[in-house]
């Protein structure tokens, strides 16, 4: 007996219309929308663990410098990348260079802050300050003078003054330190934290803010090893005089307020001095 002829509407046991098949097309679908994702987050992670790193200004230390709502970038590069859960940094572009403006980790339990190799046991935070002593430097903060190696660092009076976040009037000077010419806040009124001449050890930074006077820096609480320091700052990518909840951002208003009045437009995408 001949076999039966097979219909050309009847579907074949080896078409692509096979339950196996549809399956491995919408796992494949799936998987080339939710790989391209993984692939993207993977991405970012990479590049602020190697590259750049975000960073938001809470304080008013550097000003008149960084105020309070800027967030700039991080150039975790450029004194070599970290290796992650070592101390050991692979080559940089060049060494921390007094004048540089760098993030850095501190060990942090309520109000007391210590250099974080001191106290691995506390809290880590993230501060921003001016590398003010190299290694081997003898830095010395006396009757608002900052002296390095003996010299004092020059400031040049600006007939200018500033309102801080508290509305204290201070006086903008301009200061040369290495190859960073910038401006520091004075109150004629205070002195500000002293320091007794000190030699900063090997590997280690003297940090100050440029708000000298009321900047909580490594004359409270010493200095600071370059294992913890992220990098340099140096472009500010988003400025605002925001300071209210996240949540308040769904509200429309608080958007029209923002933008109206509250954007810094002009420091975006400044340098970091």
């Amino acid at each position: 007996m001949s076999p039966v002829a097979r219909s050309r509407t009847e579907p074949s046991p080896e078409g692509p219309d096979r339950p196996g098949d549809a399956r491995h097309t919408a796992l494949r679908a799936l998987w080339d929308q939710v790989g391209t994702l993984v692939l993207a987050v993977l991405i970012a992670l990479g590049i602020r663990a190697f590259v750049i790193e975000p960073f938001r200004i809470p304080s008013g230390s550097m000003l008149p410098t960084l105020l309070i709502g800027d967030h700039l970038f991080v150039n975790k590069f450029a004194y070599g990348v970290k290796i992650p859960f070592t101390d050991l940094r692979l080559p940089g572009l060049r060494q921390p260079e007094r004048g540089d403006v760098v993030v850095f980790s501190v060990a942090k339990e309520g109000t007391s802050i210590y250099p974080a190799d001191e106290r691995p046991d506390f809290p880590r935070d993230n501060f921003v300050k001016r590398i003010v002593g190299l290694p081997g430097d003898t830095v010395e903060v006396r009757d608002g003078e900052v002296r390095v190696n003996g010299q004092v660092v020059p400031q040049t009076p600006t007939q200018q003054s500033f309102v801080d976040d508290r509305g204290r009037t201070l006086l903008v000077r301009e200061e040369q330190l290495g190859t960073h010419e910038h401006a520091v806040l004075d109150d004629p009124a205070i002195t500000g934290l002293q320091r007794t001449p000190v030699v900063v050890p090997p590997g280690r930074y003297f940090m100050m803010g440029d708000n000298r006077d009321f900047s909580n820096d490594s004359r409270g609480w010493g200095t600071v090893r370059l294992a913890e320091i992220k990098g340099p700052a140096f472009v500010l990518y988003w400025s605002w005089d925001f300071d209210g909840p996240w949540s308040s951002l769904l509200s429309p208003f608080t958007w029209y307020d923002l933008m109206a009045h509250k954007m810094r437009w002009s420091r975006i995408g400044s340098r970091v001095p």
